[in-house]
């Protein structure tokens, strides 16, 4: 099944009919028709699922805050605070990134905002292209680990965990990824002085406190976007789906404050969300089917039997199933991930009694990496989509390595030490 599911996305079918043809083959070969009866009743309970409705929601307010131009006053404030530092533009994306993401959840948008707007200005203060590049692609996918992430909303529905638990315990990792990746980017600029010189604004003669204030007008508005959002979830004010609303409302008053609200704008941003909303829920259906016809043909029973016979058994399924999605994300996106391979090792790791929150961490910090890694990810297309003729490919995949680097570094102290992170020893 994974063979063949595998070469028909190489191939380029669309991934929500791959997964339903695959299933419905070998569901009708091996157990007959009858099986798809129970379809219905697994496709009712997606729809009914109130943790789901979240998705569209946070989708819309990403949207929204995209067309507000919101991503381009920050990297612009930013880029004049931090303009005269070595390596300054860079960590100034990289702390947009982290806010947009914190914002919006949308890695796409994130990444080609970015890749339109601070790509050429650090071409012509005459960054090296690989590490401009990896900046642009590392610092968009932040989105994924960042709270509110959409993989976190989906890993919650998977696990059987609670999203404000996911969310809360997503925040410490991502804030030591993101300083990992600024600590790189000062070491680099330091030892090599061509890589990441620094620059003078057009705001440089300005006083510093103005620059701050400057910075000050474009930060807080998102801010307390974010403020509003989280804290109403780890306040428990609100749970997850209701602050979702709250973000979805929130961005529409940003755009009333950027006096960027209008019909044509928001009929744009409603036929987006839709698009993408049916995507998701299109692939949830197929993998449902997918998962159902792998569970009933044994293939769960067959996984945990194996599992079981290798030594050290947590941390054997522990990084058996972490370089099985690593290496699954070289080729499929993180929802088919998240649908179809999450929910084989669910069984497993509750049976080992491993921590599911911790457990659901690890898995959006993987699915992170996912984004990066060539051939096919995501954000190296989205990258190259926007990117000036002088961009190579080659250049954008030798940027990002450093970044799958510290990735997996900190996915592996997460592993190895997880009471830092807050996590129970397993």
């Amino acid at each position: 099944m994974f063979l063949i599911t595998l070469m028909l996305l190489m191939v380029g079918f669309p991934v929500a009919f791959t997964f339903a043809g695959v299933a419905v083959i070998f569901g009708v070969l091996t157990q007959g028709v009858d099986l798809f009866a129970f379809m219905p009743y697994r496709i009712m309970s997606v729809m009914q699922n109130t943790i789901l409705m979240a998705v569209p929601l946070f989708i819309f307010m990403g949207i929204v805050l995209q067309k507000t131009k919101l991503a381009e006053q920050l990297l612009e404030a930013m880029g004049e605070l931090f303009g005269n530092v070595r390596g300054g533009l860079a960590v100034s994306t990289i702390l947009v990134g982290s806010l947009l993401a914190a914002s919006t959840g949308v890695v796409g948008a994130s990444v080609v905002a970015m890749g339109v707007i601070s790509l050429p200005v650090m071409l012509k203060h005459h960054y090296k292209k690989t590490l401009a590049s990896g900046v642009i692609c590392a610092s968009g996918t932040l989105g994924q680990i960042i709270p509110p992430s959409i993989v976190l909303i989906i890993l919650a529905d998977v696990l059987s965990v609670p999203v404000g638990d996911l969310f809360k315990g997503a925040v410490m990792p991502s804030l030591i990824l993101v300083g990992g990746y600024i600590l790189y980017v000062l070491i680099i600029a330091q030892f090599d002085k061509q890589a990441a010189p620094a620059f003078k604004g057009k705001n440089h003669n300005l006083k510093k406190s103005t620059q701050y204030l400057l910075v000050a007008k474009a930060v807080l508005p998102p801010l307390s976007l974010i403020i509003a959002v989280l804290g109403s979830i780890f306040s428990g004010i609100a749970t997850p789906t209701e602050s979702a609303s709250i973000g979805a409302v929130g961005a529409l008053v940003l755009a009333i404050f950027y006096k960027r609200l209008n019909w044509a704008m928001l009929r744009e941003t409603s036929i987006e969300t839709i698009k993408i909303t049916s995507m998701v829920f299109a692939i949830l259906i197929g993998a449902t089917a997918f998962s159902m016809v792998f569970t009933y043909n044994g293939g769960d029973t067959l996984m945990e039997a194996l599992i079981m016979q290798l030594p050290a058994k947590e941390m054997s399924f522990i990084l058996l199933s972490m370089l099985i999605i690593l290496i699954l994300g070289f080729f499929i996106d993180f929802i088919e991930i998240s649908l179809i391979i999450v929910p084989i090792f669910y069984p497993i790791a509750q049976s080992l009694g491993i921590d599911m929150t911790w457990f659901a961490i690890l898995i959006a910090m993987n699915l992170q990496t996912s984004f990066l890694t060539p051939p096919f990810g995501f954000s190296l297309f989205y990258l190259k989509g926007v990117a000036p003729k002088s961009i190579q490919t080659m250049d954008i995949y030798k940027g990002v390595m450093p970044f799958i680097a510290i990735q997996i570094m900190v996915l592996m102290s997460l592993i190895l030490f997880p009471t830092w992170y807050g996590f129970a020893d397993f």
